[in-house]
């Protein structure tokens, strides 16, 4: 897409789009959500009549037009209509991640001046009890579900706000859909605050205009035929990842959405609602990875062999397929084979309708994603930022470059600073950050946002991202290491589930690591290990042995400046509740560091001339 076509976007805004194809696709499925044990569904006509009425309510209980609601809520059928209400009532909606904490949302809440909050349930409800004093602003909240509510902190349902017995009139549909009429592209639909790594979060100003044109290009990429099945929502709708490809670009042709009931029943709920497509982070990718590699050496040896027949077959297919782009001729036939007999029953496990996924917000491993093209589950890797809304690159079933984030979308333009830091122009940057003027000035060059992303651009236009500019390592010695790609090739261990690699500064590289837990209590069980719990069986000589192997296994073939030469064995994994990840699954490598500096620090203290040295548990000295 050109930078002219921006002129012929079919919608103004995204009210004006579900306004649109509430007529269109009046009777397909719109929305999908799990009650009493059964998947009910709306259809785009019921859900379009549950957004007028709560436009309608948010109007009788007093919001301006302009004024921000907050939104603080896991991912279901309430989120979307009351974010879809607030638009359509000329509101600006703030999205909250639900394991954000009281503190964390009234941060949001009072920066962003929320007077409404949206909540999921009564344990979202208790977070802003208990930080009442510090949300004097906030005059009501709206939950998704029924519970009593305390006097000095109102409560009501969705249902009572939008007034459910009482449907939406001809003059009141009429009043609310001339609202919809004045929202320009240049109107903010959202202010987003980033999870961020470091520091307080800064709240990102969307227009309509932005997350319009990002779900369009997107389309544009995917091929509009692939956006009318069904897509399971399981990303967290605060992520602007989910919302603008999982929510705004789904119901821009006529898709269905479907959301999952919890992050830990994704798997469970694929089976039952069949997508045809999902939204996802890498490390959904990597336990799939990881557990079908598991599997294998439960086979006999003739089906293990197979197995691995098929995929170096599958390999060379893709290749020829998809890259060079050639007549695929017998060994097309001899995929074909292989799939009947070895790839099928791997996709029936996911519903058996997955035709693709998309992949953002953190770097997805290579030989992660080649393996998931070759099982018939093809990965689309993108790349974006909330303050780009977020895609400005992605690859597709026609262009695609595995390691790359593909090609850029709609009008982005790219080009790399002498650092090597991507900078970008394009339709899809954001207006800037709330009430942060000096932020917004730092975030641009001369017109040109920048990313913080080192990356490189082929001679065929696709980019592909080294690291974090900022946590590009740089050791004593002056060498430049970019640790997550290091840390992706180390999740590739069946024994490894996560890694953290530190070393900036430092004589040599160390890793801190959360164990593949089914594979080491096999491990355990193997080797007869008694242990009283999992912090006695991480700090087992033979366990600590097994992963000093594996580590150096790794080392292998590579430079002296790039080995891991100690490294810390965790009894649990990072995660957001423990502060080392955001609600996106990044690592919050500043938090880590000083959750673990004592024991990161003590492997320095012998550092001699950076020879190899034993590694350490959690909770002893070294081995």
């Amino acid at each position: 897409m050109k930078k002219s076509d921006t002129e012929t976007l079919p919608y103004r805004s995204i009210p004006q789009m579900l306004q649109n194809n509430a007529e269109k696709y009046a009777d397909l499925s719109a929305v999908s959500y799990k009650k009493g044990g059964a998947y009910l569904t709306l259809s785009y006509q019921q859900f379009y009549a549950r957004v007028l009425m709560t436009a309608r309510g948010l109007r009788k209980a007093g919001m301006q037009a302009g004024d921000k609601v907050a939104i603080f809520s896991e991912n279901r059928a309430g989120w979307i209509i009351a974010d879809m209400g607030i638009q359509s009532a000329l509101g600006i909606s703030v999205p909250i991640y639900a394991t954000n904490t009281g503190a964390q949302a009234a941060y949001v809440i009072n920066h962003s001046d929320s007077k409404i909050v949206f909540v999921s349930d009564r344990l979202q409800y208790e977070k802003l009890l208990a930080v009442r004093d510090q949300i004097p602003q906030v005059e009501l909240v709206v939950s998704f579900e029924r519970f009593l509510g305390e006097r000095h902190l109102p409560v009501y349902t969705l249902y009572q706000l939008s007034e459910i017995s009482h449907p939406i009139t001809a003059d009141e549909k009429e009043e609310i859909e001339k609202q919809i009429a004045t929202i320009t592209p240049d109107n903010l639909i959202t202010i987003i605050y980033t999870s961020g790594t470091t520091g307080q979060p800064k709240g990102v100003m969307l227009t309509q205009h932005n997350m319009v044109i990002n779900a369009w290009d997107g389309v544009q990429r995917a091929g509009e035929i692939a956006m009318k099945g069904t897509f399971l929502s399981y990303l967290p709708l605060s992520h602007v990842l989910e919302r603008s490809a999982g929510y705004h670009a789904v119901l821009m042709y006529g898709g269905h959405i479907a959301f999952a009931e919890n992050v830990n029943k994704v798997v469970e709920n694929i089976v039952e609602v069949k997508p045809t497509a999902m939204i996802s982070v890498p490390r959904l990718f990597e336990k799939i990875y990881s557990r079908i590699y598991e599997n294998t050496h439960l086979l006999s040896p003739l089906k293990r062999q197979m197995f691995h027949q098929a995929i170096e077959t599958g390999r060379q297919y893709i290749y020829q397929k998809y890259i060079k782009r050639e007549a695929t001729g017998l060994l097309g036939l001899k995929y074909r084979i292989y799939d009947r007999l070895v790839f099928r029953k791997i996709r029936n496990r996911f519903g058996g309708n997955l035709k693709f996924f998309i992949s953002g917000g953190a770097p997805l491993d290579k030989t992660i994603n080649e393996f998931m093209w070759i099982i018939g589950l093809p990965v689309f890797e993108g790349y974006g930022l909330t303050e780009t809304s977020p895609a400005v690159a992605l690859n597709s079933l026609y262009e695609n470059r595995f390691g790359s984030v593909g090609k850029p979308l709609g009008d982005a333009e790219f080009k790399l600073a002498d650092d090597g830091e991507l900078l970008i122009k394009g339709a899809m940057v954001m207006r800037g950050y709330y009430r942060n003027e000096k932020a917004t000035a730092d975030a641009f060059v001369d017109g040109w946002f920048k990313t913080g992303d080192i990356a490189q651009i082929d001679d065929e236009g696709y980019i592909y991202i080294v690291d974090r500019k900022k946590e590009i390592i740089v050791t004593a010695g002056g060498k430049n290491i970019a640790p997550q790609p290091m840390e992706n090739r180390l999740k590739l261990d069946k024994y490894i589930s996560q890694a953290y690699v530190h070393g900036d500064k430092k004589p040599y590289l160390i890793a801190i690591l959360t164990p593949n837990f089914e594979r080491l209590i096999e491990f355990s069980h193997e080797k007869h290990i008694d242990y009283l719990g999992v912090d006695d069986l991480v700090a087992n000589d033979l366990v600590q042995q097994l992963y000093a192997d594996r580590i150096a296994q790794f080392n292998e073939n590579l430079p002296a400046y790039e080995t891991i030469k100690k490294f810390i064995l965790l009894p649990r994994e990072f995660s957001a509740e423990g502060g080392e990840l955001t609600p996106t699954m990044k690592l919050k490598r500043k938090e880590i560091y000083t959750t673990y500096k004592d024991k990161i620090e003590h492997l320095y203290l012998h550092s001699g001339n950076g020879r190899e040295a034993q590694p350490q548990s959690e909770n002893g000295g070294t081995k």
